[in-house]
């Protein structure tokens, strides 16, 4: 009797326990579907707003591009005009102005992080591509003597990529279309003379930088 007791009781818990696993089933199951019913009604809201908050934090870059287009492109020319018209020895010299807008930079950037109330990942992505943008060409222009001071056509090819997918990323065309002038710019360099290459530096920057910073400006008011 003993033994079929507890045959007996072992059959009631084994039926307990089963109910119990159909219900928690049943309950995952349900929740599983309201889950995914709910992320594919939200999903693309979430992408939207995603897209658009990026959109409105990059717009406020443009001071990025203008401060950076206009020293770029003044150090182009300055490079240009102190090799051709001058006997200054050292026209690389003109490069130092890059130090000040380097802190002016990291002055502004530290600001904006820190008034920002919403950063997304797209955000963070633009972000690390532009640190791993000066990362990349900081040793051509460290040891730019190498090479013979011919930085833009090391330089402009990847600046070229990142203001491109900046522009892909705030949908912005303007910003597309200058990376693409860049990449022109950095491919026409190996064509020309090595002194001319700082004419070509400097268009590249007025149409590749400074005209789309001050549309993006424009269209940030």
């Amino acid at each position: 009797m003993r033994i079929l007791d507890g045959i007996s009781i072992g059959f009631k818990d084994y039926g307990l326990y089963y109910k119990l696993f159909y219900i928690c089933n049943v309950n995952v199951i349900n929740m599983e579907t309201n889950s995914e019913n709910l992320t594919a009604q939200q999903s693309l809201d979430l992408i939207t707003n995603m897209i658009k908050q990026t959109q409105s934090n990059l717009r406020q870059n443009s001071v990025y591009f203008l401060l950076w287009g206009w020293v770029i492109a003044i150090c182009n020319l300055g490079m240009y005009l102190l090799s051709n018209f001058t006997d200054f020895e050292r026209p690389y010299f003109i490069w130092l102005a890059t130090i000040p807008a380097w802190i002016i930079t990291i002055i502004i950037g530290s600001k904006q992080s820190k008034s920002s109330t919403v950063k997304t990942h797209l955000d963070n992505i633009n972000m690390w591509l532009w640190i791993a943008l000066a990362i990349s060409i900081f040793p051509s222009i460290l040891f730019g003597s190498k090479i013979g001071w011919m930085i833009n056509a090391v330089v402009l090819m990847p600046v070229g990529l990142c203001t491109f997918v900046s522009g892909i990323l705030l949908r912005f065309k303007p910003l597309i279309f200058g990376g693409i002038v860049i990449w022109i710019a950095g491919a026409l360099c190996y064509w020309v003379a090595p002194i001319d290459q700082y004419l070509v530096g400097a268009l590249a920057m007025i149409l590749g930088y400074l005209v789309p910073g001050y549309m993006l400006r424009a269209a940030k008011k």
